[in-house]
């Protein structure tokens, strides 16, 4: 494989707005041939996506999908930047399928690493400092492994980082920049929420003699 160096992600990113992350897998896919690795993105639908991804989304959909059996439910808001873009078919079908991942995904709890709250990342260390297996290590050495652990679990709870369920290839981040490459227009998942049948509700979990006792009146 050829060394990409930062100044070759630089100069691709330039040519074609993707992101470094895109860059640099396109470099290496492509022994570090720029033109090439043009190609590869744009098949891909990345190039131009980071581009878009600043402007102002303020149209869109809120989406929703019902799991069979009606036990799981989720409605979450994706934003474009007109409402024509927000009729088109291709952008409905990214609705409805981030819907569906967000319902397969029960431990996902935010739409973005950068969304978690700070309270949560340190609570989320403090665990991990304290794990009996990192006792005997020295401190320079644990905090690299705490970090690791750390970086791990807040992509469990972000959506953008998970595996596309319709194909693991690619990520949620990289199935969105596909549909900003390919409608022309920036794309933001804003919020979502997760409705489970029963959650939060405290069962009361009855002794079965007690029960049939009472039924008949027995003191």
């Amino acid at each position: 494989m050829a060394d990409i160096s930062a100044k070759l992600v630089k100069e691709l990113r330039d040519k074609t707005g993707a992101g470094m992350m895109d860059c640099k897998k396109a470099l290496a896919a492509n022994e570090g041939n720029i033109e090439t690795s043009i190609e590869w993105l744009r098949k891909k639908g990345l190039a131009g996506a980071d581009k878009k991804a600043g402007r102002v989304a303020s149209e869109g959909l809120v989406g929703s999908y019902i799991h069979t059996g009606g036990r799981v439910g989720v409605l979450v808001e994706v934003n474009c930047e007109t409402d024509f873009v927000a009729r088109r078919e291709e952008f409905q079908t990214l609705v409805r399928n981030i819907a569906m991942q967000i319902a397969a995904c029960p431990n996902v709890e935010y739409v973005k690493v950068e969304d978690i709250p700070a309270e949560i990342v340190a609570r989320e260390k403090a665990i991990e400092m304290e794990k009996d297996d990192l006792g005997n290590k020295p401190d320079n050495i644990k905090e690299k492994i705490v970090q690791g652990r750390i970086d791990k679990r807040l992509k469990e709870l972000s959506l953008m980082d998970q595996p596309f369920i319709r194909d693991q290839n690619i990520s949620v981040e990289e199935l969105v920049k596909q549909t900003i490459a390919q409608i022309g227009e920036n794309v933001q998942v804003r919020r979502f929420v997760r409705f489970v049948l029963g959650e939060g509700i405290e069962k009361v979990e009855a002794n079965f003699a007690d029960e049939v006792a009472a039924q008949m009146g027995v003191q």
